[in-house]
């Protein structure tokens, strides 16, 4: 069952119920062969719906138990869709560098989310506070650059730290900065919205 979640403002833009259901067989068979040590089987983009072989950019979440057990993404799109949400998939699985490898026996246990990206947007603000006021809890994704630095939370991490100084504190220590960095005026901060469905 595929759930259907829309947080994206323009339902044009949203994936239709068989394009979500193919990326989550897509992701799913290339779980299934990741774990298993198989090498991947090809993935056949001109049978595919168009959208499907446009560029895209996703991050695919594992979960055992609504606990989290692995993610993996990308904030650009560079490849097709289908390809991104397989190679996203294998990556989740094998080289999130929290967790161990998933194994053979994990799989049937496993549940799979997929989150498709809009592109980011530098936001403009003057300060700190203004910046609290744009951001939207529960809807914008949020990218922190400094350099060759950067880190991400998806809109999903709001369900777990729903006050914007928190949240944005811990997204500075991912990063590796101090918790109070993104006060300062050198780190660039962009928003993203995702399309999110799940199995």
């Amino acid at each position: 069952m595929i759930d259907e979640t829309t947080p994206l403002g323009n339902s044009d833009e949203l994936l239709d119920s068989e394009e979500r259901r193919v990326l989550l067989e897509i992701a799913r068979r290339a779980l299934e062969e990741s774990a298993g040590g198989e090498p991947q089987s090809k993935l056949e983009l001109t049978s595919l719906p168009s959208r499907l072989i446009e560029p895209g950019a996703t991050f695919v979440t594992l979960t055992i138990n609504n606990e989290l057990r692995g993610c993996i993404g990308t904030l650009e799109a560079t490849q097709p869709l289908a390809e991104d949400v397989r190679n996203h998939a294998v990556a989740a699985a094998l080289e999130d560098y929290r967790f161990p490898a998933v194994q053979p026996e994990e799989v049937l246990r496993i549940s799979i989310e997929i989150s498709r990206l809009t592109s980011p947007k530098l936001i403009e603000c003057n300060g700190p506070e203004d910046l609290l006021q744009r951001l939207r809890p529960g809807i914008d994704g949020v990218i922190l650059r400094e350099g060759n630095r950067r880190a991400t939370f998806l809109p999903q991490v709001w369900k777990k730290v729903p006050e914007p100084e928190k949240f944005l504190s811990m997204l500075c220590r991912k990063m590796g900065a101090p918790s109070d960095y993104w006060k300062g005026e050198k780190i660039q901060i962009y928003t993203y919205q995702v399309e999110e469905f799940h199995e």
